[in-house]
Protein backbone atom coordinates (compact mmCIF):
# COMPACT_ATOMS: atom_id res chain seq x y z
CA UNK A 1 0.00 0.00 0.00
CA UNK A 2 2.95 2.04 -0.45
CA UNK A 3 2.98 2.21 -4.17
CA UNK A 4 5.52 4.88 -4.69
CA UNK A 5 7.91 4.21 -2.02
CA UNK A 6 10.77 1.80 -2.60
CA UNK A 7 8.98 -1.49 -0.81
CA UNK A 8 6.36 -1.30 -3.72
CA UNK A 9 9.13 -1.53 -5.95
CA UNK A 10 11.39 -4.22 -4.05
CA UNK A 11 8.24 -6.03 -3.24
CA UNK A 12 7.67 -6.15 -7.51
CA UNK A 13 11.46 -6.49 -8.36
CA UNK A 14 12.83 -8.63 -5.70
CA UNK A 15 15.85 -6.14 -5.38
CA UNK A 16 16.49 -6.47 -1.69
CA UNK A 17 19.13 -9.53 -2.85
CA UNK A 18 21.30 -6.72 -4.17
CA UNK A 19 21.13 -4.38 -1.01
CA UNK A 20 24.93 -4.14 -0.71
CA UNK A 21 26.01 -3.79 -3.92
CA UNK A 22 25.06 -0.81 -5.19
CA UNK A 23 27.62 2.73 -5.23
CA UNK A 24 27.32 5.58 -2.64
CA UNK A 25 25.76 8.90 -3.22
CA UNK A 26 27.83 10.72 -5.27
CA UNK A 27 29.10 14.35 -3.57
CA UNK A 28 28.14 16.37 -6.39
CA UNK A 29 24.69 14.83 -5.80
CA UNK A 30 24.24 16.24 -2.33
CA UNK A 31 23.18 19.73 -2.04
CA UNK A 32 25.78 22.05 -0.28
CA UNK A 33 24.53 24.77 1.95
CA UNK A 34 26.63 24.66 4.31
CA UNK A 35 24.81 22.93 6.91
CA UNK A 36 23.47 19.28 6.77
CA UNK A 37 21.53 19.44 9.75
CA UNK A 38 19.09 22.16 8.03
CA UNK A 39 15.60 21.74 7.49
CA UNK A 40 15.31 20.48 3.85
CA UNK A 41 11.49 20.61 3.62
CA UNK A 42 8.64 21.41 6.15
CA UNK A 43 5.56 19.19 5.73
CA UNK A 44 3.02 20.99 7.70
CA UNK A 45 4.38 21.19 11.23
CA UNK A 46 7.47 18.44 10.44
CA UNK A 47 10.34 19.07 9.45
CA UNK A 48 12.37 17.16 6.82
CA UNK A 49 16.38 17.29 7.21
CA UNK A 50 19.15 17.51 4.28
CA UNK A 51 20.91 14.30 6.21
CA UNK A 52 17.72 12.04 6.20
CA UNK A 53 17.24 13.00 2.55
CA UNK A 54 20.80 11.81 2.23
CA UNK A 55 20.20 8.94 4.38
CA UNK A 56 17.31 8.11 2.81
CA UNK A 57 18.80 8.89 -0.73
CA UNK A 58 21.82 6.32 -0.32
CA UNK A 59 19.71 3.81 1.30
CA UNK A 60 17.67 3.65 -2.05
CA UNK A 61 20.66 3.46 -3.83
CA UNK A 62 22.33 0.96 -2.00
CA UNK A 63 19.24 -1.11 -3.20
CA UNK A 64 19.50 -0.37 -6.90
CA UNK A 65 16.15 1.14 -6.71
CA UNK A 66 15.95 2.57 -10.80
CA UNK A 67 14.97 5.67 -9.61
CA UNK A 68 16.66 9.19 -9.10
CA UNK A 69 17.81 8.31 -5.14
CA UNK A 70 17.69 12.15 -4.22
CA UNK A 71 14.37 13.25 -5.78
CA UNK A 72 12.82 10.13 -4.76
CA UNK A 73 14.38 10.07 -0.72
CA UNK A 74 12.88 13.80 -0.57
CA UNK A 75 9.23 12.60 -2.15
CA UNK A 76 9.29 9.15 -0.24
CA UNK A 77 10.32 11.65 2.93
CA UNK A 78 7.21 14.14 2.46
CA UNK A 79 5.00 10.94 1.60
CA UNK A 80 5.84 9.32 5.22
CA UNK A 81 5.19 12.95 6.88
CA UNK A 82 1.85 12.76 5.64
CA UNK A 83 1.52 8.87 7.05
CA UNK A 84 2.69 9.97 10.35
CA UNK A 85 0.64 13.25 10.98
CA UNK A 86 -2.52 10.93 10.12
CA UNK A 87 -1.53 8.47 11.64
CA UNK A 88 -1.18 10.92 15.07
CA UNK A 89 -4.44 12.39 13.97
CA UNK A 90 -6.15 9.30 14.26
CA UNK A 91 -4.13 8.31 17.62
CA UNK A 92 -1.84 5.05 16.11
CA UNK A 93 1.43 4.27 17.26
CA UNK A 94 3.00 0.94 16.96
CA UNK A 95 4.98 -0.85 20.16
CA UNK A 96 8.89 -1.34 20.07
CA UNK A 97 7.74 -5.43 19.24
CA UNK A 98 5.91 -4.06 16.26
CA UNK A 99 8.30 -2.31 14.76
CA UNK A 100 10.87 -4.77 15.54
CA UNK A 101 8.70 -7.12 13.65
CA UNK A 102 8.32 -5.11 10.94
CA UNK A 103 11.92 -4.72 10.56
CA UNK A 104 12.56 -8.57 10.89
CA UNK A 105 10.38 -9.20 7.99
CA UNK A 106 11.67 -6.62 5.99
CA UNK A 107 15.38 -8.18 6.66
CA UNK A 108 14.06 -11.94 5.58
CA UNK A 109 13.42 -10.54 1.86
CA UNK A 110 17.21 -10.51 1.39
CA UNK A 111 17.65 -13.75 3.60
CA UNK A 112 19.17 -11.53 6.83
CA UNK A 113 18.31 -11.28 10.32
CA UNK A 114 17.48 -7.81 11.49
CA UNK A 115 20.65 -6.83 13.15
CA UNK A 116 22.44 -9.03 9.89
CA UNK A 117 20.58 -6.33 7.80
CA UNK A 118 21.59 -2.69 9.60
CA UNK A 119 24.96 -4.08 10.25
CA UNK A 120 25.16 -4.60 6.92
CA UNK A 121 23.89 -1.43 6.18
CA UNK A 122 25.87 0.70 8.78
CA UNK A 123 29.24 -0.39 6.75
CA UNK A 124 27.42 1.60 4.03
CA UNK A 125 26.84 4.53 5.92
CA UNK A 126 23.15 4.31 6.56
CA UNK A 127 22.44 4.37 10.43
CA UNK A 128 19.94 2.09 12.25
CA UNK A 129 17.56 5.32 12.67
CA UNK A 130 16.94 5.14 8.65
CA UNK A 131 16.05 1.76 8.49
CA UNK A 132 13.75 1.70 11.78
CA UNK A 133 12.16 5.38 10.36
CA UNK A 134 11.12 3.63 7.04
CA UNK A 135 10.44 0.75 8.32
CA UNK A 136 7.69 2.54 10.68
CA UNK A 137 6.13 4.57 8.27
CA UNK A 138 5.34 1.92 5.94
CA UNK A 139 3.74 -0.12 8.98
CA UNK A 140 1.72 2.33 10.41
CA UNK A 141 0.20 3.69 6.97
CA UNK A 142 -0.92 0.24 6.95
CA UNK A 143 -2.80 0.07 10.10
CA UNK A 144 -4.07 3.98 8.90
CA UNK A 145 -5.54 2.47 6.28
CA UNK A 146 -7.27 -0.79 7.74
CA UNK A 147 -8.49 2.17 10.55
CA UNK A 148 -9.73 4.17 7.91
CA UNK A 149 -11.31 1.91 5.38
CA UNK A 150 -11.45 -1.44 6.85
CA UNK A 151 -15.09 -1.35 8.19
CA UNK A 152 -16.38 -0.17 4.81
CA UNK A 153 -14.67 -2.49 2.59
CA UNK A 154 -15.88 -6.66 2.62
CA UNK A 155 -15.64 -9.41 0.34
CA UNK A 156 -18.25 -11.58 0.09
CA UNK A 157 -18.53 -15.62 -0.02
CA UNK A 158 -19.19 -14.94 -3.84
CA UNK A 159 -16.04 -13.19 -4.39
CA UNK A 160 -14.00 -15.87 -2.23
CA UNK A 161 -15.58 -18.59 -4.43
CA UNK A 162 -14.45 -17.29 -7.68
CA UNK A 163 -10.75 -16.71 -6.59
CA UNK A 164 -10.46 -19.93 -5.59
CA UNK A 165 -12.60 -21.74 -8.92
CA UNK A 166 -9.99 -19.20 -11.04
CA UNK A 167 -7.35 -20.70 -8.90
CA UNK A 168 -7.98 -24.09 -9.93
CA UNK A 169 -9.20 -23.38 -13.64
CA UNK A 170 -4.63 -22.38 -13.84
CA UNK A 171 -3.05 -24.82 -15.95
CA UNK A 172 0.35 -25.50 -16.05
CA UNK A 173 2.23 -23.71 -19.10
CA UNK A 174 5.57 -23.96 -20.42
CA UNK A 175 7.14 -20.71 -22.18
CA UNK A 176 10.11 -20.47 -25.69
CA UNK A 177 11.56 -16.84 -24.15
CA UNK A 178 14.80 -14.98 -25.38
CA UNK A 179 16.03 -12.85 -22.54
CA UNK A 180 18.08 -9.71 -23.03
CA UNK A 181 20.72 -9.06 -19.88
CA UNK A 182 22.01 -5.50 -19.53
CA UNK A 183 24.83 -5.17 -16.26
CA UNK A 184 23.65 -1.67 -13.93
CA UNK A 185 27.68 -0.58 -13.38
CA UNK A 186 28.24 1.02 -10.51
CA UNK A 187 27.53 4.62 -10.76
CA UNK A 188 25.48 4.66 -13.61
CA UNK A 189 22.66 7.38 -13.35
CA UNK A 190 19.85 5.78 -15.52
CA UNK A 191 21.32 5.48 -18.85
CA UNK A 192 20.99 1.38 -19.07
CA UNK A 193 17.59 1.77 -17.55
CA UNK A 194 16.59 4.15 -20.05
CA UNK A 195 18.20 1.78 -22.88
CA UNK A 196 16.13 -0.88 -21.71
CA UNK A 197 13.19 1.38 -22.13
CA UNK A 198 14.16 2.45 -25.74
CA UNK A 199 14.78 -1.04 -27.02
CA UNK A 200 11.47 -2.35 -25.18
CA UNK A 201 9.25 0.02 -27.13
CA UNK A 202 11.75 -0.13 -30.45
CA UNK A 203 11.89 -3.72 -30.84
CA UNK A 204 9.16 -5.18 -32.85
CA UNK A 205 10.35 -8.74 -34.18
CA UNK A 206 11.89 -11.93 -33.25
CA UNK A 207 14.98 -11.22 -35.52
CA UNK A 208 15.14 -7.04 -33.89
CA UNK A 209 15.20 -8.81 -30.64
CA UNK A 210 18.30 -11.06 -31.38
CA UNK A 211 20.08 -8.37 -32.75
CA UNK A 212 19.80 -6.29 -29.88
CA UNK A 213 20.35 -9.40 -27.60
CA UNK A 214 23.80 -9.62 -29.67
CA UNK A 215 24.80 -6.40 -29.20
CA UNK A 216 24.02 -5.79 -25.67
CA UNK A 217 23.20 -8.18 -24.49
CA UNK A 218 25.95 -9.91 -21.49
CA UNK A 219 23.87 -12.85 -20.86
CA UNK A 220 25.76 -16.62 -21.93
CA UNK A 221 22.72 -16.45 -24.46
CA UNK A 222 23.78 -13.53 -26.25
CA UNK A 223 25.91 -15.22 -28.95
CA UNK A 224 22.50 -17.31 -29.73
CA UNK A 225 19.70 -14.14 -29.90
CA UNK A 226 19.11 -14.40 -26.25
CA UNK A 227 17.62 -17.83 -27.17
CA UNK A 228 16.03 -20.07 -24.25
CA UNK A 229 14.93 -23.41 -24.82
CA UNK A 230 11.07 -24.61 -23.53
CA UNK A 231 10.97 -24.32 -19.84
CA UNK A 232 7.99 -24.63 -17.51
CA UNK A 233 6.27 -21.11 -16.64
CA UNK A 234 6.67 -22.32 -12.87
CA UNK A 235 11.00 -22.69 -13.35
CA UNK A 236 10.60 -18.69 -13.27
CA UNK A 237 11.26 -17.04 -10.21
CA UNK A 238 7.44 -15.91 -9.43
CA UNK A 239 8.21 -11.98 -9.81
CA UNK A 240 9.13 -12.39 -12.83
CA UNK A 241 6.40 -15.07 -14.16
CA UNK A 242 3.73 -12.25 -14.37
CA UNK A 243 5.42 -10.30 -16.98
CA UNK A 244 5.96 -13.12 -19.41
CA UNK A 245 2.06 -14.23 -18.94
CA UNK A 246 1.01 -10.45 -19.53
CA UNK A 247 2.88 -10.80 -23.36
CA UNK A 248 1.79 -11.68 -26.69
CA UNK A 249 3.71 -14.03 -28.58
CA UNK A 250 6.54 -11.79 -30.04
CA UNK A 251 6.10 -8.81 -27.70
CA UNK A 252 8.56 -7.42 -25.32
CA UNK A 253 8.24 -7.04 -21.57
CA UNK A 254 8.83 -3.95 -20.21
CA UNK A 255 12.03 -3.86 -18.65
CA UNK A 256 12.20 -6.07 -15.40
CA UNK A 257 15.22 -4.91 -13.26
CA UNK A 258 16.94 -7.73 -11.01
CA UNK A 259 19.94 -7.62 -9.03
CA UNK A 260 22.92 -5.10 -10.67
CA UNK A 261 21.10 -5.66 -13.88
CA UNK A 262 17.80 -4.97 -16.34
CA UNK A 263 16.33 -7.89 -18.06
CA UNK A 264 14.19 -8.04 -21.45
CA UNK A 265 12.16 -10.95 -22.13
CA UNK A 266 10.69 -11.90 -25.48
CA UNK A 267 7.90 -14.89 -26.02
CA UNK A 268 8.31 -16.77 -28.57
CA UNK A 269 5.75 -19.49 -27.87
CA UNK A 270 3.50 -20.34 -25.07
CA UNK A 271 1.83 -24.00 -24.48
CA UNK A 272 0.25 -25.93 -21.89
CA UNK A 273 2.54 -28.33 -20.38
CA UNK A 274 0.62 -31.52 -20.59
CA UNK A 275 3.50 -33.42 -18.31
CA UNK A 276 3.29 -31.33 -15.47
CA UNK A 277 0.68 -30.63 -12.91
CA UNK A 278 -0.16 -27.23 -11.04
CA UNK A 279 1.91 -26.11 -8.47
CA UNK A 280 4.55 -24.26 -7.52
CA UNK A 281 8.65 -25.22 -7.23
CA UNK A 282 10.97 -25.92 -4.81
CA UNK A 283 14.82 -26.48 -5.85
CA UNK A 284 17.51 -27.70 -4.66
CA UNK A 285 20.99 -25.82 -5.23
CA UNK A 286 24.59 -25.46 -5.08
CA UNK A 287 26.11 -21.88 -4.60
CA UNK A 288 29.89 -21.91 -4.95
CA UNK A 289 31.72 -18.44 -4.64
CA UNK A 290 34.98 -18.68 -6.19
CA UNK A 291 38.35 -15.90 -7.45
CA UNK A 292 37.24 -15.07 -10.84
CA UNK A 293 40.27 -16.93 -12.13
CA UNK A 294 38.82 -18.77 -15.50
CA UNK A 295 41.23 -21.96 -14.77
CA UNK A 296 39.71 -22.81 -11.62
CA UNK A 297 36.22 -21.96 -12.90
CA UNK A 298 37.11 -24.65 -15.77
CA UNK A 299 38.15 -26.80 -13.47
CA UNK A 300 35.21 -27.18 -11.29
CA UNK A 301 33.27 -27.29 -14.61
CA UNK A 302 34.90 -30.56 -15.79
CA UNK A 303 34.62 -32.11 -12.26
CA UNK A 304 31.45 -32.11 -11.40
CA UNK A 305 28.57 -33.63 -12.99
CA UNK A 306 26.70 -33.51 -9.42
CA UNK A 307 26.38 -31.05 -6.48
CA UNK A 308 27.87 -33.34 -4.27
CA UNK A 309 31.08 -33.46 -6.55
CA UNK A 310 31.36 -30.02 -5.42
CA UNK A 311 32.56 -30.57 -1.90
CA UNK A 312 35.22 -32.78 -3.06
CA UNK A 313 36.69 -30.21 -5.53
CA UNK A 314 36.28 -27.45 -3.08
CA UNK A 315 38.24 -28.77 0.37
CA UNK A 316 40.43 -26.73 1.99
CA UNK A 317 38.09 -23.29 0.97
CA UNK A 318 35.89 -21.91 3.77
CA UNK A 319 32.62 -23.34 4.70
CA UNK A 320 30.54 -20.02 3.87
CA UNK A 321 32.39 -20.39 -0.18
CA UNK A 322 29.88 -23.58 -0.86
CA UNK A 323 26.38 -22.99 0.29
CA UNK A 324 24.24 -26.25 -0.87
CA UNK A 325 19.96 -25.57 -0.02
CA UNK A 326 16.44 -26.27 -0.68
CA UNK A 327 14.10 -23.78 -1.17
CA UNK A 328 10.97 -22.42 -2.66
CA UNK A 329 11.66 -20.57 -6.08
CA UNK A 330 9.95 -18.02 -4.42
CA UNK A 331 12.53 -17.78 -1.48
CA UNK A 332 15.51 -17.52 -4.00
CA UNK A 333 16.91 -14.44 -4.69
CA UNK A 334 15.92 -12.77 -8.48
CA UNK A 335 18.99 -13.12 -10.06
CA UNK A 336 19.87 -16.67 -9.01
CA UNK A 337 16.41 -17.94 -9.69
CA UNK A 338 16.27 -16.52 -13.02
CA UNK A 339 19.79 -18.62 -13.72
CA UNK A 340 18.33 -21.80 -11.91
CA UNK A 341 15.00 -22.05 -13.92
CA UNK A 342 17.62 -22.33 -17.24
CA UNK A 343 19.24 -25.51 -15.64
CA UNK A 344 18.55 -29.04 -15.52
CA UNK A 345 19.63 -30.71 -12.38
CA UNK A 346 23.39 -32.04 -12.87
CA UNK A 347 24.07 -28.18 -15.22
CA UNK A 348 25.75 -25.21 -14.07
CA UNK A 349 25.70 -21.88 -14.59
CA UNK A 350 28.63 -18.94 -14.34
CA UNK A 351 27.08 -16.28 -15.24
CA UNK A 352 26.78 -14.06 -12.17
CA UNK A 353 29.46 -12.30 -10.49
CA UNK A 354 29.47 -11.92 -6.00
CA UNK A 355 31.98 -8.77 -5.05
CA UNK A 356 35.64 -9.78 -7.34
CA UNK A 357 34.48 -12.98 -7.31
CA UNK A 358 32.77 -15.37 -9.94
CA UNK A 359 29.79 -17.46 -8.49
CA UNK A 360 29.33 -21.07 -9.89
CA UNK A 361 25.52 -22.45 -9.74
CA UNK A 362 24.74 -26.26 -10.34
CA UNK A 363 20.89 -27.09 -10.17
CA UNK A 364 21.04 -30.42 -8.04
CA UNK A 365 16.98 -31.03 -8.11
CA UNK A 366 13.61 -29.60 -8.45
CA UNK A 367 10.67 -30.91 -7.93
CA UNK A 368 6.64 -29.25 -6.98
CA UNK A 369 5.50 -28.27 -4.29
CA UNK A 370 2.48 -30.65 -3.11
CA UNK A 371 -0.85 -28.53 -2.94
CA UNK A 372 -2.44 -27.67 0.14
CA UNK A 373 -5.95 -27.03 0.52
CA UNK A 374 -6.69 -23.01 -0.37
CA UNK A 375 -7.54 -21.38 3.07
CA UNK A 376 -10.91 -19.56 2.45
CA UNK A 377 -9.50 -17.02 5.12
CA UNK A 378 -6.30 -16.73 3.02
CA UNK A 379 -7.98 -15.68 0.45
CA UNK A 380 -10.05 -13.24 1.99
CA UNK A 381 -7.13 -11.57 3.62
CA UNK A 382 -5.94 -11.31 -0.12
CA UNK A 383 -8.78 -10.07 -1.71
CA UNK A 384 -9.39 -7.10 1.19
CA UNK A 385 -6.02 -6.05 0.70
CA UNK A 386 -5.84 -5.26 -2.60
CA UNK A 387 -9.13 -3.57 -2.19
CA UNK A 388 -7.58 -1.63 0.51
CA UNK A 389 -4.51 -1.19 -1.71
CA UNK A 390 -6.54 0.56 -4.40
CA UNK A 391 -7.79 3.02 -1.80
CA UNK A 392 -4.70 3.64 -0.08
CA UNK A 393 -3.51 5.86 -2.98
CA UNK A 394 -6.60 8.01 -3.23
CA UNK A 395 -6.00 8.65 0.91
CA UNK A 396 -2.63 10.07 0.19
CA UNK A 397 -3.08 11.90 -2.34
CA UNK A 398 -6.39 13.61 -0.13
CA UNK A 399 -3.95 13.96 2.56
CA UNK A 400 -1.11 15.64 0.16
CA UNK A 401 -3.91 18.12 -0.73
CA UNK A 402 -5.03 19.37 2.41
CA UNK A 403 -1.18 19.53 3.69
CA UNK A 404 0.73 22.51 3.78
CA UNK A 405 4.37 21.95 2.20
CA UNK A 406 7.13 24.31 1.84
CA UNK A 407 10.74 25.22 2.20
CA UNK A 408 11.91 26.45 5.14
Amino acid sequence: MMKSSIFAVMATFGLLTAVFSGPGIAQSEIPTDGNLYAPRLVVNDRVITQYEVVQRALFLKLLNAPVNPMVEALKALTEDRLRLTEAERLGLTLTPAEVEAAMTEFASRANLSSEEFIAALAQAGVEASTFRDFVYAGQIWRNVVRARFASQVTVSESEIDRAIAAAAREKPLRVLLSELVIPIAPGDTGETADLAARLSGEIASEGAFASAARRYSKSPTAGAGGHLAWMPLSNLPPQIAPFVLGLEVGQVSRPVFVPGAVVLFQLRDIAEDTAAKPASVTVEYARLVIPNDPAEVSRIQAGADACMDLYGLTKGLPAEQLVVETKPMGEIPQDIGLELAKLDAGEMSTALTSGSGRMILMLCNRAPVLEEPIARDAVRGNLLNRKLEGLSEGYLEELRAAAIIREP
